[in-house]
This record gives structure tokens, sequence and C-alpha cells, in this order.
């Protein structure tokens, strides 16, 4: 199944995306980590998932090839607004909603939210959510220079398997893609504060939960770095129907570290979603 590179103009913003399959509508949101795009994030899972469904997978803002902006002052809320008004544009009032790290959390604030823009039919969230840990691992994450081995810290804090971090060629890429025009300025911009401020904190994991009315799959990372174990399992207890899975051998990024079996769960879980 062929890739489509596209992009369309949402609201004076250029919104880059891949596009592939045919059927029911699954939008994949990719993290927030310096350097991730959404063929980074999803390209070793859009060929199995668009052999069923219609696959959207968009660089959300500053990210990829999309607009480098930024809010200060509603971030996630500009990022979440953005993609509704993506799938409108497309046509999308109803679709099965994935979403990875930063992509996951943007996913479980609009849910839990008074008046959620997103149109979402079901949700999967995976690695995004739970209280994330303060380590070093974290700090790489958060305090990237730019240089080529602070990419590679942040490609050891993502993942479980060693040998990503020690893939000089992945960490190139990686690297490239953060300092990509305007890429690296957009992501450090929205972590400035005044002089003098406390470090703001980092997202939580209590939520309205009880707001949410759709199935909802929260997916935990067995060798997780940036996540405590059992967060998801705790997550989904909080939600209506919620139901939590564990990917063996996969850190912050199952559906790269572990595609097939992270498919498997998706698919699973999309084909019980029937009207």
């Amino acid at each position: 199944m062929s890739v489509q590179h596209r992009s369309i103009v949402v609201d004076g913003l250029t919104t880059h995306f891949l596009e592939a399959g045919e059927g029911d509508p699954v939008v994949l949101l990719h993290g927030g980590e310096f350097g991730v795009s959404a063929q980074i994030g999803w390209e070793k899972l859009i060929p199995v998932l668009s052999q069923n469904y219609r696959v959207l997978a968009p660089d959300m803002l500053g990210f990829g090839e999309s607009a480098k902006v930024v809010d200060f002052t509603d971030g996630r809320g500009m990022r979440i607004r953005h993609i509704a008004r993506f799938c409108a544009l497309l046509g999308i009032d109803s679709a099965h909603f994935v979403g990875n790290s930063m992509g996951a959390i943007n996913l479980l604030v609009d849910l839990t939210s008074a008046i959620p823009v997103l149109p979402i039919r079901s949700a999967v969230t995976i690695c995004g959510g739970g209280e994330i840990q303060k380590n070093r691992h974290t700090t790489a994450l958060y305090e990237y220079d730019a240089s080529f081995e602070a990419m590679r810290a942040i490609v050891e804090a993502l993942f479980f398997d060693p040998a990503y971090p020690a893939d000089e060629a992945y960490v190139q890429r990686r690297y490239d893609s953060s300092i990509a025009p305007g890429a690296w300025e957009s992501l450090a911009a929205a972590r400035f504060r005044r002089p003098g401020l406390d470090v703001p904190p980092t997202p939580s994991s209590r939520r309205a939960y009880e707001r949410i009315g759709v199935p909802v799959l929260v997916v935990e990372g067995a060798g997780d770095k940036l996540l405590p174990p059992g967060w998801a399992a705790e997550i989904a207890g909080q939600i209506s129907g919620g139901r939590s899975a564990v990917v063996e051998g996969a850190g912050h990024c199952p559906q790269i570290e572990q595609p097939d079996a992270l498919a498997e769960l998706l698919l699973t879980f999309f084909a019980e979603q029937t009207d």
C-alpha cells in the first residue's frame, strides 16, 4: 500500500500529512520530542493499518513539514484545535484516533474537557497520560541543546533496546529532523519561561476521566524509561469501559520497537468498535 505525502492549509497554516489506504479513518498523532515527525513516528505501523483503514498521520504544528508556530498561552490547545480543523477540512466527522506520548496526552486532554473538539470514535493512547518521571531521561527530552550527542540521549530515553542509540544512522536521522529550519526553535520556544519563574510541572495524570464516553485502550511499554510501571492500568481503571495493555520489549515508542505486536492490539480493538 503506497503512502502519499500531502499538504493542506489549515486556517492559514501549512499542514503536511501522510495518507494511505481506504475505509474507516484512523488518525495517528505523533509524540512531542525533538526530531520526531509523522513519518519517523508511524512509518512502521502505517503499512499494516492501511490494509484495512484509511490512515492519516499529520505533522503537528512545529514538527516535520508543518508550519513552525508557537502559542505561548495555550500551545496544547492550539494543536488540538488544529487537528480538529484538519479533520473537518478532510471531511472526517468520526475516526479512530491513536496517539503516542504528547499525541496521547492531547487525546486524553480533549476527551476529558468540557467540550471536546476532536471527532473521536475510539482512542488508543500509547505511552502518554501517566505521571512523567523526573530522571536523566526526561532531562534529555526537555533540555535538548541541538547537538548530536544530546539527540543520542533523547533516543536512549525513548527506546528500551540499546541498539537504537548505538545506531549512528538512526540518531543522525532524528538529529537532522530536529535541526530543520524552525524545528528546534519552535519546540524550544514552547519551553521558554521568564527568569525567576519556577520550572513548569510535567503533564498530570489527574483528569476528569468520567467525562469520556468513547472506547479507550491505554497502552504501556514494559520498558518505558519515562513512565512508572502499571500507569496504564491505573488510568484505564478510571475510564468507563477502559482497558489497558502492556507491550513487552518496548520503551516509550512501541509503534517503532514492536510494530507487529502493537498493530495486532490496534486491529483487534478497532474491529470491536461497531456501530
